[in-house]
């Protein structure tokens, strides 16, 4: 989330955007993600989490430095009622039964692999935090391990304050503001803004989303996940947002065995993740200066070991099944190596390598998958 909120404010910046623009766009995909995840959580009772658009951000980092604002909010309604049209038709969720599970769980271990490393990456920055946060992790894994991540986050900030490392003598509670935004559309617009923007989202974050709630074993159709978050943008559009979507990364931490042992009660985690962004929309200014008061070993550190079982599980996962085994391994090598062309990152094209491979050794897909599949969706909508 932070390396997203750097993209939107330097997107922001190459834009000429004022600060009160600025702070409406943070304001809007905060809220925005934020509501709809509380929203479909509690009507799946499953950790939907929903987010704003990462490789969307870093994107329009370029096509705002030559796109009117006006304008490219315009291609942000456009790409929007796309998202709701394609939750409505259903074929999106028909693509993503077809996917093999160890595809799926290689594909995540991969995406997720840069965090698990970059919680080991801090030792040589900064060896006595990120050692101590380490052995922390370690030792409440053993004895509550439920708890070892909220432990470890005690634990680093009582450290740093010791060390007196973290200066808060600056910091002020102030509120962001929406601000409106008349839309603009241009034919332009329309081809460089909003036809990469939903492809860029629909691959990059909608696709790996829904294979981490298949990971994790929830079932809950594509299709409403698509329509509320495509509406969601729709309303949050003219004051800034450019796109919803399901998450991914966040998601990894809300959806496992970390968040409740208990799968039927972890959309509580979605609930719980909905209203912080609600937080942080409304005090986003405040909140992004505490993040930046600490340093960054201590935000990877804890990022990294809070994803541990995930990656864990993922790969355990991916490695299950001999016959998708090696698919699966490719996948992941793919995915981690985050590949990027044609404008479109890592995830996508990890999971094209991965399902390519799939289909060259074993001749197809796996039928009796899809059918469980589609037979576990059924149920979940009954």
């Amino acid at each position: 989330m932070d390396n997203c909120r750097t993209r939107v404010f330097q997107a922001a910046q190459v834009a000429g955007l004022s600060p009160e623009l600025t702070t409406s766009w943070v304001w809007s995909i905060s809220i925005g993600v934020g509501v709809t995840g509380i929203i479909l959580s509690w009507i799946s009772r499953e950790p939907i989490i929903t987010a704003w658009s990462t490789p969307a951000a870093a994107f329009l980092v370029a096509a705002l430095a030559t796109t009117p604002y006006e304008e490219a909010i315009g291609a942000y309604l456009v790409s929007a009622i796309a998202f709701v049209l394609l939750g409505l038709s259903g074929y999106f969720e028909k693509v993503i039964r077809l996917i093999p599970s160890g595809i799926a769980a290689g594909l995540l271990a991969g995406i997720l692999l840069q965090f698990g490393i970059g919680a080991f990456g801090g030792m040589s920055v900064d060896p006595l935090l990120a050692g101590m946060l380490i052995l922390a992790y370690v030792v409440l894994k053993r004895f509550t391990a439920r708890y070892a991540v909220v432990g470890i986050l005690l634990l680093g900030v009582v450290l740093l304050l010791v060390q007196e490392r973290v200066d808060l003598s600056a910091l002020e509670l102030r509120l962001a503001a929406p601000v409106f935004t008349m839309p603009s559309f241009s034919f332009n617009a329309l081809l460089s803004v909003a036809l990469p923007l939903f492809l860029i989202t629909l691959t990059g974050q909608y696709m790996p989303g829904m294979l981490v709630l298949r990971n994790d074993g929830f079932k809950t159709s594509a299709n409403p996940i698509l329509t509320i978050t495509g509406l969601g943008s729709l309303l949050m559009a003219p004051f800034g947002s450019h796109a919803f979507n399901v998450a991914a990364i966040t998601a990894a931490i809300c959806t496992g065995k970390e968040a409740h042992d208990d799968p039927s009660k972890r959309w509580v985690a979605g609930i719980a993740a909905g209203v912080f962004y609600i937080l942080v929309g409304v005090f986003g200014v405040t909140l992004a200066a505490v993040f930046m008061a600490f340093p960054q070993a201590f935000i990877s550190t804890l990022a990294g070991l809070a994803l541990l079982g995930t990656i864990g599980g993922s790969l355990a996962s991916a490695m299950d099944d001999p016959k998708s085994r090696e698919a699966a391994l490719i996948t992941f090598l793919a995915s981690a190596a985050n590949i990027t062309l044609l404008g479109i990152g890592g995830a996508f094209w990890g999971l094209v390598i991965g399902l390519g491979s799939y289909l060259v050794l074993n001749g197809r897909l796996p039928r009796r998958q899809t059918v469980e599949l589609v037979a576990c969706s059924g149920e979940a909508s009954q």
